[in-house]
């Protein structure tokens, strides 16, 4: 069987790509190759902020060696005049996050916790008998040893 026949009569397959690429650069790679070739150079540019530059467009004048990129203009400086907000505005938007925060908590079910509760507590009578045993031993070694 040849790879035309194997989907169907005379239909061509696409290579297989991973479902969603995981590294960032992956992922810009097939955006790249997702777009239409005259789109790509046309409106690439555009979409791109102006102060950032990357290897897969440098933005070179005629003195620059070859790769070289450059940065087009400074990053403005960011200053802030906002007037902070109230004590208690800043309080009531903290105890919103934290119960925002806690929603998304995912609680253990009542077996879980005695589970859980009780290997913690087997752990600590565990090192507390080994603890007690060592000292119980270095005990009697140093009388022994001075008597």
């Amino acid at each position: 069987m040849s790879d035309n026949d194997a989907g169907g009569k005379g239909q061509e397959q696409e290579p297989k790509r991973a479902a969603r690429p995981v590294t960032a650069a992956a992922r810009r790679e097939r955006r790249a190759s997702a777009r239409p070739a005259g789109k790509a150079a046309k409106d690439g540019d555009k979409a791109r902020p102006s102060g950032k530059a990357s290897a897969a467009s440098p933005v070179t004048d005629g003195k620059a060696k070859a790769g070289e990129v450059k940065k087009g203009r400074a990053t403005p400086k960011r200053t802030r005049k906002d007037k902070k907000p109230s004590l208690f505005a800043r309080l009531v938007r903290f105890i919103r996050e934290v119960w925002a925060e806690l929603r998304k908590v995912i609680w253990p079910t009542r077996k879980q916790m005695v589970t859980y509760t009780t290997v913690v507590l087997v752990f600590v009578a565990f090192m507390v008998a080994l603890v007690s045993l060592l000292d119980f031993a270095f005990r009697k070694g140093v009388f022994w040893l001075f008597g």
